[in-house]
């Protein structure tokens, strides 16, 4: 695992080949944090990386939400997601679930979709799957401007994971 002071040093190309999986299907945040080196900690590279998400156009944010997978959804059962997403949605139990799980999944995950636009998405590591389902039915009731913000908010909570496995302060 690099350290900081080796991530500050690399090449944009290089900086972005390490980092561009961070975020699900977006190496153009890390491009974007790429130019704000060197960065003091883990944390200051996360937060460049998390602004660079904020400060994108409301289209590009929509399509960067919408790359997310669905929860144990039909990506998880083909096994088609990244690695990361595997991970942690196994982590989860959501990668052993029962057919009635499933259906309840794919019956809110649709829901979510119809009422925000994009996919429901939480750090689900370290929560079961009851905790899981409360939270999506907790959500549906929100204002989508509230609920794009907690979106958002999860993104941040798991690319940090994902981000304190790849780089060492």
């Amino acid at each position: 695992m690099p350290d900081l002071a080796a991530v500050n040093r690399m090449e944009p190309e290089a900086f972005v080949a390490l980092l561009g999986g961070v975020f699900e299907h977006a190496p153009w945040i890390a491009e974007a944090a790429c130019p704000h080196r060197p960065f003091a900690s883990v944390g200051a590279l996360h937060a460049a990386m998390m602004q660079a998400v904020r400060v994108a156009p409301a289209e590009r944010r929509r399509a960067f939400l919408n790359n997310h997978p669905d929860l144990a959804g039909p990506e998880a059962r083909a096994r088609t997601l990244t690695s990361d997403s595997a991970s942690e949605q196994g982590s989860a139990g959501l990668d052993r679930i029962t057919a009635d799980e499933a259906a309840a999944f794919d019956h809110l995950n649709a829901a979510y979709r119809a009422r925000f636009g994009f996919p429901f998405i939480i750090a689900v590591r370290g929560r079961g799957r009851a905790e899981i389902l409360a939270a999506f039915e907790t959500r549906l009731t929100r204002d989508p401007a509230v609920e794009e913000a907690t979106a958002l908010e999860e993104v941040a909570q798991i690319t940090r994971m994902r981000l304190d496995g790849l780089v060492s302060d």
